[in-house]
């Protein structure tokens, strides 16, 4: 099971290494990345960045849905992170033990991607992850911006409505 998916361009970092494994308690941390399942010198920095006992697994998009749907990760308790909202509607469209959905920090980096739409300080989309946060907000599953945990909840169907 899921605990969390998060969307994170930076994949695994501070928050996500120290805070979020504790606070949600996993088992594992597996990562959604097309690009980290193929990139040697990703997957080396992401090995490094996660916490002492915790276990990694670093998958393309189509792989980690086939983790996500195996069985055996039923009674698991999983931390998934991937650093695109429509890499997160892919896996959502094809899983159905998510507990919730973190869009927590998206298109910080992103350069002439187009018209951007700012809707907090960390999520900043361009047009065609405006649609993809749509989609994923119509879904049956709780989606919400959280930063940390300590910062409240905020849905994103509420700050969708608010654009």
């Amino acid at each position: 099971m899921i605990a969390q998916l998060r969307v994170d361009d930076r994949l695994i970092h501070g928050q996500v290494a120290l805070v979020w494994t504790k606070e949600l308690d996993t088992q594992g941390i597996v990562v959604a990345n097309d690009n980290a399942a193929k990139d040697a010198m990703v997957q080396m920095t992401l090995k490094m960045a996660t916490p002492t006992g915790k276990k990694l697994l670093i998958r393309s998009v189509q792989d980690s849905i086939a983790v996500f749907n195996n069985p055996k990760a039923a009674n698991m308790r999983i931390f998934a992170l991937t650093n695109c909202v429509e890499d997160a509607l892919e896996i959502a469209k094809h899983v159905s033990n998510i507990e919730g959905i973190n869009v927590a920090n998206v298109g910080r980096f992103a350069n002439g991607q187009g018209k951007v739409t700012q809707l907090t300080s960390t999520l900043m989309l361009n047009d065609e992850e405006m649609v993809a946060l749509k989609q994923l907000s119509e879904l049956d599953i709780p989606v919400f911006t959280q930063v940390v945990p300590s910062n409240a909840r905020t849905s994103i169907a509420s700050l969708l409505a608010e654009k």
